[in-house]
């Protein structure tokens, strides 16, 4: 497959990116998302499932919120999302609904992926709205800070038993 991402792309992932890695740092899963229009970022975010509590609380749905509140409407058309994991079926849900016009995003997730990591739920043509959803910009950046993420909450855990083990 051709190269089908433009340099706005790349600067606009590498957005995404930085918001990810802000989650990293606040022991979130590393997920961050960025909403453009025309080329300019009008809404950035990143997991806050721990800090909220929420299970809602993905780094695309807080984007699409943010996106909204920004334009005044829940309709974020000529609008793309860059997501660093590919959308799960909840995320994918509000991108269908918020009517957004594409989706760009990094690494798939193959435990709740919606774009054919785990389901599809893009496949089948939707009545009213046409989206177009593309998937492996910034792949191994992306699918390496999750790693080291989870990596790293592993060796946490394990330290921890091994605490509770000796004491």
């Amino acid at each position: 497959m051709k190269n089908c991402f433009s340099i706005q792309d790349y600067v606009a992932m590498h957005r995404a990116l930085e918001e990810a890695k802000k989650a990293f740092s606040l022991g979130e899963v590393p997920i961050g998302a960025v909403l453009t229009k025309e080329g300019q970022i009008i809404a950035r975010a990143f997991n806050a499932m721990e800090e909220k509590q929420d299970p809602t609380a993905h780094a695309e749905l807080l984007c699409i919120q943010k996106g909204a509140e920004k334009m005044g409407s829940w309709r974020l058309l000529d609008t793309i999302l860059y997501t660093t994991l590919e959308p799960c079926v909840m995320c994918g849900g509000a991108i269908l609904l918020s009517r957004l016009k594409k989706v760009i995003w990094a690494a798939p997730d193959i435990r709740h992926g919606s774009h054919g990591s785990w389901v599809n739920l893009f496949e089948k043509k939707h009545p009213t709205h046409s989206l177009e959803i593309i998937g492996g910009l910034c792949q191994e950046e992306a699918a390496h800070l999750m790693r080291f993420f989870f990596k790293k909450q592993r060796r946490k855990k394990e330290n921890l038993n091994l605490t509770i083990t000796f004491t």
